[in-house]
């Protein structure tokens, strides 16, 4: 299978997604298709070998052009050019209702005005109105053109009959305006919602410096290689993904991860793309470009997830599918209620014209999407990718939340916590050495010169001559089998009874004596005891699944406040255990590594820190952009504020139409009016939905869960 994203042009409505959809899952090759009406995108998954001309070619004929969408270069410019010329033709025509019945044209001036509006700017929804007439189906297009063209063609009609009082030339060229306005307004909150992906276009830049047969050259991007060396000056924006080779600096990464602070780089460390060089020259070796990029990622990451549809969306899009057809048929009714009640046709072609403009399902369409955009964007902002829909909309539902330890709650790797033995003798056993606990030792006691004649031994520990004196440092099993007794000590009891790992340092030669021990063991974050705070304030459950003994995993637990502890689990053993704790409710798994991977796909929602394996953030729903747990809460919260903006929205869509439907029915609102509410329902859905870009994680308290 592959995948295929289509950028679609001609759409107005919720209906008209349904219409592309439908096109696109006929053609063959297609195994299916989603459209997002908010960003005009269609996300296509194709067979192996599966031709992506019909599918072009299909949606052309249909009334839909695309084209193949560009990754973070997706144009978002619109005019407004058609709405101020709208304005400007229909002022005149409305002059009378704001300034007296002597500001009235004539008739003929009234038809010369309006002629443009109608047959000029309405031209897009006689276009749209006939694709869905052939497609047998309906759409906004239709409503609108059949709306304004039924009071345009009675103007004319009573204009030819010398009846200059009864003209409504003002309706059909207001509806035409307000409506192009609106889709106006929607382009440009549309263009807010999108503010996540245009920051990460524009982290990209377009040329870099790089290093090629002994000299520097400022090249395009796109003519870039795997493994060419590229300088980065201060200041500068790194253009490609790579690993130092030379130099060091601090790296401003916020805009990617979400981190405030300057990351610190040097050779060996890797860099991403996008990032801000500090103070130091780098010389970086790239290792991706392009689509392969963590950025290119990341904007797919987001731009995947906006498109695709949660369950709240696919009941809308049933709903819109006969939503069209029965505005028509209640326009019919109201024309022939009216017209047989009164006898009176043109007033009652004018409520069936205002039945026709209120109901417009624009608002409806948007309401999701819209809200969809903006809350993910506003996440990615803070470093937190929702990759699918779905997973946005089960997190608000959560009711436990289960943890890995190393990596997620902890840092890691181990430190130094407690010694008895002589740190500047062990740290000379341990210089050099790339060991992890080599590396702790040396972290505490920095700058001891290296022992003689270092000779490790796999697996057991070190030896080594510091000042003519023969040492040892290693596991209790090893020493002991070296001939020396380790001692009764409570204080290293009492490192393993809070899960350490203790090392012994001993002299050999002619007076074998242990000097001591070192104890082990991995920091717990920072940031730990806080996420977990705001957890349980969320009202959320919290579980510890290790794979640690359970000295250590208890030690945690108890440190940061977590409700329930299962340790010695078995990688294996993890997804089994995510499975019963679903007794408990719906439940989100935490987690980095590898062995996490069976875990986070079998929970409701996996969340996996972007600090741990590529297979972890695959097999996540939601991936957090740097390894701060206080996260997994601020993604809890940006699913709840988001699925709230989605039924804030979907009310105000369906009380526009409940509310203006038997109004316009009745004859209690003319297509004026009906015209502008229209176009405010849709303003004010996308514009509460803009409300979301606003959200700061940690900027209010958090708050209990809806039911």
């Amino acid at each position: 299978m592959s995948s295929l994203r289509l950028k679609i042009s001609g759409m107005s409505c919720a209906s008209c997604v349904g219409r592309v959809e439908k096109t696109l899952k006929k053609q063959p090759g297609v195994l299916s298709a989603e459209v997002n009406l908010a960003t005009e995108i269609a996300s296509v998954a194709l067979q192996d070998g599966a031709s992506t001309a019909p599918l072009l070619a299909a949606l052309a004929k249909a009334g839909y052009p695309a084209t193949l969408d560009q990754p973070l270069r997706t144009p978002w410019l619109q005019t407004g050019w058609p709405v101020l010329i709208g304005v400007l033709l229909s002022l005149p025509l409305v002059a009378p209702m704001l300034l007296g019945h002597a500001a009235m044209l004539p008739g003929w001036w009234q038809l010369a005005l309006a002629t443009p509006v109608q047959v000029g700017l309405g031209a897009r929804f006689y276009a749209g109105g006939w694709r869905a007439l052939r497609d047998r189906s309906g759409n906004m297009d239709l409503l609108v053109a059949l709306g304004t063209s039924a009071a345009f063609g009675l103007s004319v009609f009573e204009l030819l009959q010398g009846r200059e009082h009864a003209l409504y030339f003002e309706s059909a060229a207001v509806v035409i305006t307000l409506v192009l306005l609106g889709k106006w307004l929607e382009a440009r909150a549309k263009r807010g919602t999108g503010a996540a992906i245009r920051a990460l276009a524009a982290l990209q830049p377009e040329t870099a410096r790089v290093l090629r047969d002994g000299t520097e050259q400022e090249l395009p991007i796109a003519a870039l290689r795997v493994g060419d060396r590229v300088r980065v000056r201060p200041g500068e924006r790194l253009p490609v993904d790579g690993v130092v080779v030379e130099g060091h600096s601090a790296v401003d990464e916020a805009l990617i991860t979400g981190e405030s602070l300057p990351v610190p780089k040097a050779e060996g460390d890797a860099v991403t793309g996008g990032a801000v060089n500090g103070e130091g020259l780098l010389t970086v070796r790239c290792t991706a470009l392009g689509a392969e990029s963590r950025l290119a990622r990341i904007a797919r990451f987001v731009e995947d997830a906006q498109g695709a549809k949660p369950p709240i969306q696919k009941l809308v899009d049933r709903v819109s599918a006969v939503f069209v057809p029965v505005v028509v048929g209640l326009a019919f009714v109201t024309l022939l209620g009216w017209g047989l009640a009164r006898g009176d046709w043109g007033a009652a072609l004018l409520h069936a014209v205002a039945v026709l403009v209120i109901a417009c399902p624009c608002a409806l369409g948007l309401a999701t999407p819209a809200a969809l955009m903006a809350g993910m964007g506003a996440a990615a902002r803070q470093g937190i990718l929702i990759k699918d829909a779905e997973a946005l909309e089960l997190a608000r539902h959560l009711d436990v939340i289960a943890f890995d330890k190393t990596g997620t709650l902890t840092e890691g790797r181990p430190k130094l916590v407690a010694h008895s033995a002589p740190l500047a003798l062990a740290a000379a056993l341990q210089a050099g050495s790339e060991h992890p606990l080599a590396r702790a030792v040396c972290d505490a006691m920095p700058g001891v010169a290296a022992a003689q004649g270092l000779q490790a031994v796999p697996g057991r520990g070190v030896r080594g001559e510091v000042d003519g004196q023969p040492l040892a440092l290693g596991s209790g099993g090893w020493i002991a089998s070296l001939g020396l007794n380790l001692p009764d000590d409570a204080g290293a009891d009492a490192q393993r009874a809070q899960g350490h790992s203790l090392s012994w340092l001993a002299r050999l030669g002619d007076r074998p004596e242990v000097l001591g021990w070192l104890a082990f063991g991995d920091e717990i974050k920072p940031a730990a005891v806080e996420a977990i705070a705001a957890l349980h304030a969320m009202g959320l459950r919290t579980v510890l699944i290790s794979g640690d003994h359970r000295a250590a995993a208890e030690t945690v637990a108890r440190r940061l406040g977590i409700d329930e502890v299962h340790a010695e689990v078995l990688p294996e053993e993890k997804a089994h255990l995510v499975a019963q704790l679903r007794g408990q409710g719906r439940i989100g798994m935490v987690g980095d590594g590898l062995n996490d991977a069976p875990a986070l796909a079998a929970a409701d929602v996996g969340l996996a820190m972007s600090t741990g394996t590529e297979v972890a953030m695959a097999a996540a729903g939601i991936t957090l952009m740097r390894g701060d747990p206080r996260l997994v809460a601020a993604a809890v919260e940006v699913s709840r504020r988001t699925v709230a903006k989605i039924r804030q929205n979907l009310f105000w869509a369906m009380a526009y139409n409940v509310v203006g439907i038997p109004l316009a029915a009745f004859g209690l609102l003319s297509p004026v009016f009906a015209g502008a509410a229209m176009a405010l329902s849709s303003v004010s859905v996308v514009s509460n939905a803009l409300l979301l870009t606003r959200w700061h994680h940690g900027a209010s308290p958090p708050r209990k869960p809806s039911p």
